[in-house]
């Protein structure tokens, strides 16, 4: 819910940029933040910074506060950031009520959500960070109108989305959603679970969806349709319930071996083979296959590992940066 005050914040003050891009929060080296929203003859930025757990609100006339992070309700929240951009003399009024969650409380009144683990925070923003590192890289091979890679507060998914240039058929809904996807798009993100997907997973869904998609064959081979609208990765051992963790080192290394060798890979019946590309450094594609590899047992046994296998290649190529 924090996100979503902030967020309404951005929705308040930016300017209406096309689907929605001015009010989505951006990754950044310390968090997430909104973009530079005008007040009057002055700009200010809101900043989480996940490593010193505040919120930051920075001015254009040198003007900063801060806001620690830690355990408390969503309304005592709420009142916290209302209260420093009034002391701030950067007064918005937004509505109070959280969006595309179930059974939503007005943030004023939510006193029933107080919780602030800083590991957690700290572990899902670090996610955050590496898929939009290869989600910007996947971005840039395309050459049509494409979005920032940005995080939506409502979905609270990190997404990417690349469009056609044709308009779409006219759909039903709200004005921000009809405007959003008055022309023909693909979207590609990554959202921790919700709704009967209760699980981390990456995701594309294409509006409006073609004739047939459904039908369609999915690479990897372990990838399933789940409709209306998404397309999920998990471990072939666990199609249908919550993988373990080495069912989640396959789901990365799907999606991560997709799109930086640049084809698709199908199974044999042990291992998965891939066409030969001169492309795609050896070493890297060993770490990659390691995490996809059919038999768990045989699989890179955790996130972890597969972390410090790419961090000791990263090094090789780019020596002194931290890839921590």
């Amino acid at each position: 819910m924090w996100t979503q005050v902030v967020g309404k914040v951005a929705l308040a003050q930016a300017p209406p940029l096309n689907h929605s891009w001015g009010v989505a929060l951006q990754i950044t080296p310390r968090g997430m933040a909104t973009r530079s929203l005008p007040h009057g003859h002055r700009t200010f930025v809101i900043a989480f910074d996940f490593i010193d757990h505040r919120l930051e609100i920075c001015a254009s006339d040198g003007m900063t506060q801060s806001i620690a992070l830690g355990p408390r309700s969503v309304a005592v929240f709420y009142a916290d950031v209302m209260h420093t951009l009034d002391e701030m003399e950067l007064p918005v009024r937004i509505w109070p009520m959280p969006v595309e969650v179930p059974n939503p409380i007005r943030f004023d009144e939510d006193t029933a959500h107080a919780s602030y683990d800083p590991v957690y925070v700290q572990q899902f923003w670090r996610i955050l960070v590496s898929c939009e590192r290869v989600f910007s890289m996947s971005r840039s091979r395309f050459v049509g109108k494409c979005s920032p890679v940005h995080f939506f507060w409502g979905g609270f998914d990190l997404a990417v989305t690349r469009f056609s240039g044709r308009p779409a058929p006219p759909r039903e809904g709200p004005t921000f959603m009809r405007e959003a996807y008055s022309h023909e798009v693909i979207s590609h993100g990554f959202w921790p679970g919700s709704g009967n997907i209760q699980m981390p997973a990456f995701y594309s869904y294409t509006s409006p969806e073609p004739s047939g998609l459904p039908q369609a064959p999915i690479k990897p081979s372990a990838a399933f349709y789940n409709p209306p609208t998404t397309t999920g990765f998990s471990a072939p051992e666990v199609p249908h319930r919550v993988p373990d963790g080495r069912a989640d080192v396959f789901s990365l290394g799907a999606v991560l071996y997709t799109m930086i060798a640049g084809y698709e890979w199908t199974w044999s019946e042990l291992s998965p083979s891939v066409a030969a590309d001169a492309e795609i450094d050896a070493d890297l594609e060993s770490i990659l296959l390691s995490a996809v590899e059919h038999d768990p047992d045989r699989r890179c046994p955790s996130i972890q590992a597969m972390h410090a296998a790419l961090s000791v290649y990263l090094e090789s190529i780019w020596p002194g940066r931290s890839w921590a």
